[in-house]
């Protein structure tokens, strides 16, 4: 039996997460970017013509359940494999028989390999041939990023399809599927409570397969009422969960509270406290692209230039999360944290730019300075644009003094160093120069 065959028995003892699995793309739950109404990767599963593809997401956010949908779509024939057990001779059988499937028959084979970035690099080349030829259509599904894991030959003939974590309106549509659906929990009789709802979806974190396979338990090991009803309180889902609630609600005055404790920490470089709220943020689901982004703000505002290396620590920390994804993008964010926390303190860059944009409003349409204006449109000449310019190169020291604000804003300081850090060296470099081009 392959991984997408069924019998009573199966079915019976099977997990809820298989069982729920749609058989059709209108019963797909997510997704919306790729298989949403006029996409042409569902275009293309509807008319039955697929293409070989790399189907790349987190676990339980539909790849293999997206294979199954095909199979029960195509009318060719599905063949489905395991990277962890199939070899160089399974493969070679497999494209031989979709060969001759081809040629006699005129049926096409499409071959599923589950957890793809396992096949080694011998594996991978001999599918290379089938794949170029057409002789099978490949779809592959891995948890890892394809770009690292995949033959660089054969993702060029293939389309690669990123599925994302389901949202919260997704899984709430998937839990009731679940209740209500005769494969799933139909049978049973059941009251979900908001509040168990919300925190089961807040644990499975964007996992669906998290998600129903807590939720059965939850149902299965609920007592029944004395109507039969059973009923998922709060602390039923905490306890199938094995994970208390943390006081954090995403849209509410708590998660404005938490995020201003974090920010703050950092500011009052607290790398402890900044660890401790980073941590009830994560321990929530909070989404981690909203916390580096508060790094990314922060490294600017706070830090600045008095060490430049703390925005190059939160864009390094932004980078590791797309490229792994938590929970591995936890240790690099963490870093970025206390790096950012420890580091010396300067807001002069926010001022700089701030008293900068103040100026604006009050002298948008100053002009100007004639040595400062590009002279390589058509008739710069002679309009003298760019006489006058002293090129700094052409000076000791690569340093001329030369006006380079409108006449009426000559002599104004915007960024103003302090002696925090690489602050305290830029300090001195403005003022060495300034010193410099009145000799």
């Amino acid at each position: 039996m392959n991984l997408f065959e069924h019998s009573q028995d199966k079915d019976r003892y099977a997990p809820l997460a298989q069982r729920m699995r749609p058989e059709s793309l209108d019963e797909f739950i997510g997704q919306e970017h790729i298989l949403g109404e006029g996409t042409l990767l569902r275009r293309a599963i509807s008319k039955d013509i697929l293409r070989s593809l790399i189907l790349y997401g987190p676990p339980g956010v539909g790849k293999t359940t997206l294979a199954f949908v095909i199979s029960q779509t195509t009318k060719g024939v599905f063949v489905d494999v395991s990277a962890t057990t199939t070899g160089v001779a399974d493969l070679k059988k497999i494209i031989k028989e979709a060969e001759e499937r081809l040629a006699y028959y005129g049926r096409r084979t499409i071959l599923f390999i589950d957890e793809i970035q396992r096949l080694n690099k011998g594996q991978q080349d001999v599918l290379l041939p089938a794949v170029e030829g057409g002789d099978l259509v490949l779809i592959g599904a891995t948890a890892e990023n394809p770009f690292f894991e995949v033959n660089a030959a054969l993702l060029s003939r293939s389309q690669v399809y990123e599925l994302k974590p389901l949202d919260e309106e997704d899984l709430k549509k998937l839990a009731w599927a679940a209740l209500k659906s005769p494969r799933g929990l139909g049978k049973i009789e059941c009251a979900l409570e908001a509040e168990a709802l919300e925190h089961l979806v807040r644990i499975a974190n964007g996992d669906g397969r998290v998600l129903l396979n807590t939720l059965e338990f939850a149902v299965l090991t609920a007592r029944p009422n004395s109507a039969g009803v059973r009923t998922i309180t709060l602390e039923l889902a905490e306890e199938a969960a094995q994970s208390q609630r943390v006081r954090y609600d995403k849209s509410g005055d708590n998660h404005y509270d938490v995020i201003s404790a974090f920010t703050k920490s950092l500011r009052g470089s607290d790398p402890d406290a900044a660890l401790y709220w980073y941590a009830r943020m994560v321990y929530a689901n909070e989404n981690p692209r909203f916390i580096v982004r508060r790094l990314l703000v922060h490294a600017a505002e706070d830090v600045g230039l008095a060490d430049p290396q703390a925005l190059l620590m939160a864009q390094a920390a932004a980078s590791a999360l797309e490229w792994l994804g938590m929970p591995e993008a936890r240790l690099p964010i963490a870093q970025a944290i206390i790096y950012i926390a420890t580091a010396p303190k300067s807001n002069a860059v926010l001022q700089g730019v701030d008293r900068a944009l103040k100026v604006v409003k009050s002298a948008a349409g100053a002009q100007v300075p004639v040595h400062l204006r590009d002279t390589h449109y058509a008739g710069a000449q002679k309009l003298g644009s760019g006489q006058g310019y002293k090129y700094p190169h052409d000076y000791p020291a690569h340093y001329v003094h030369q006006d380079y604000l409108p006449s009426q804003l000559r002599g104004l300081r915007l960024y103003q160093p302090t002696g925090q850090g690489r602050e305290k060296v830029i300090r001195e470099r403005l003022e060495y120069l300034s010193g410099f081009g009145k000799k």
